[in-house]
């Protein structure tokens, strides 16, 4: 596995990607093309509504994975702001967005101190802007 960095951390999982979310979209469209070829038919809407279900369905499934993740990635990182920051800094994790939390997991440990002052003094809350601020790569392998 390639080195990991801010240009290539971003996982995609090509079966997901690339296969179901595009076959679920495709699926939902030729719902609606043949609930109108068909001239409205009840038998069409309940295609449409199934179509829009199953998407849904699957999107809100990534969705509440990532959320989890977020979850577990914020209580891995207190944790692990015990052990390497000072204390008076580690107090102050409670400021920390799930953004916040989510983008320095990728600090190593040696900038982390400096890189979670600039963040919290600096109020940045965007992850992209606080990865891009990151020297050090500390890689994720884990990811959902």
């Amino acid at each position: 596995m390639s080195e990991q960095n801010l240009k290539n951390h971003v996982r995609f999982v090509p079966l997901y990607h690339f296969f179901v979310l595009p076959m679920l979209i495709i699926h939902f469209g030729w719902s609606i093309y043949r609930w109108i070829a068909a001239g409205f038919s009840i038998g069409d809407l309940e295609w449409i509504l199934t179509s829009a279900a199953l998407f849904f369905g699957v999107l809100y499934a990534r969705i509440f994975a990532l959320s989890v993740q977020d979850r577990v990635i914020r209580l891995e990182e207190r944790l692990r702001y015990e052990q390497v920051l000072p204390e008076e800094l580690g107090w102050r994790a409670d400021e920390l967005t799930v953004d916040q939390f989510v983008s320095l997991r990728f600090a190593s440990d040696e900038e982390l101190e400096k890189l979670m002052q600039k963040v919290l003094n600096d109020k940045l809350t965007e992850r992209k802007a606080i990865k891009q601020l990151i020297k050090n790569w500390r890689p994720d392998y884990l990811r959902a």
